[in-house]
């Protein structure tokens, strides 16, 4: 499994680089596969163009080898995109991925122009983020384009994502994006794994349920979903994204807040009320991260 890497925020809203560096130590040590770098948790439209490519370069050289490492570099601008494909490639990332068309170019043809013009611009294997319904006689489509060999789908019709792989003529591999359908998606065999926001905030829940399918052992894992649900039904109340991000400080890691429109500053006042009711799930540990990279 994949976790989307949190955008990390000094107190002068800066990357915190000694933040990123923990992260991916962290997720060493919870047995994840790889980081999935700005994203929508990454918050990649907010950050500047050097922000971005400081992430990249950062991530890159924290993780050494260890993890596999996916640049989303979705973009409003195709060809800038591409610019980050680039960048991504030079750093040492593994993949590269994007999100469709962002205001403009609504349409299949479009998007595969889009997808064409950033799979292209590296020879990384290149992951289409797919966020929503899908037509998969249209979809198979973008499967032509060179070095477009997987899909992050988040949507919940595993029947539409069976017919496109039925289409396909090649190998590819597909993730869900649903942290509280990850054992119902990985139980159709359709999947390979999970990339999802809560993937950071309980790592091993998920490795856990990945490794108990990858046992046939579904009715062991169902108690550990269910948990997964009960924590993502509280992240997911809340649209102050700041909230999400809070539960990292509450394991040691402080992530920051998320920057405006995806979420606010909390005061103390809120913050301690949420961890409250984080702390009530019994899901997490204060510190549990910090104590797990030896602090």
């Amino acid at each position: 499994m994949y976790t989307p890497y949190y955008r990390t925020g000094s107190k002068a809203g800066r990357v915190n680089e000694e933040m990123i560096e923990k992260l991916v130590e962290y997720g060493v040590k919870c047995g994840l596969v790889g980081l999935f770098v700005t994203g929508s948790t990454g918050e990649s439209f907010l950050l500047s163009d050097e922000e971005r490519k400081q992430v990249f370069a950062r991530v890159a050289k924290a993780a050494r080898g260890r993890l596999k490492l996916i640049a989303h570099v979705g973009h409003p601008s195709s060809e800038k995109a591409a610019e980050y494909a680039r960048h991504a490639a030079s750093v040492g990332f593994d993949w590269t991925a994007s999100i469709g068309p962002i205001y403009f170019g609504q349409d299949h043809e479009a998007a595969g122009d889009h997808y064409k013009t950033i799979s292209e611009a590296t020879d990384l294997p290149f992951m289409i983020y797919q966020h929503g319904k899908m037509d998969s006689e249209k979809a198979a489509r973008w499967f032509d384009l060179k070095n477009v060999c997987g899909m992050k789908y988040t949507d919940r019709d595993y029947y539409e994502l069976g017919k496109l792989k039925r289409r396909l003529g090649k190998p590819a591999i597909f993730y869900t994006g649903y942290d509280e359908q990850v054992l119902n998606a990985l139980a159709t065999g359709e999947y390979s794994g999970c990339i999802g926001m809560t993937d950071n905030h309980i790592p091993r829940h998920f490795v856990k349920i990945c490794s108990l399918v990858a046992q046939n052992r579904l009715k062991e894992a169902q108690p550990v979903q269910r948990d997964v649900c009960r924590f993502v039904q509280l992240m997911i109340e809340s649209a102050n994204m700041s909230l999400c991000k809070s539960v990292m400080r509450h394991i040691g890691l402080d992530c920051g807040y998320s920057r405006r429109p995806e979420g606010r500053p909390l005061s103390e006042s809120e913050y301690s009320a949420f961890i409250a009711r984080v702390e009530k799930l019994g899901i997490v540990r204060k510190n549990e991260a910090l104590e797990a990279l030896g602090g």
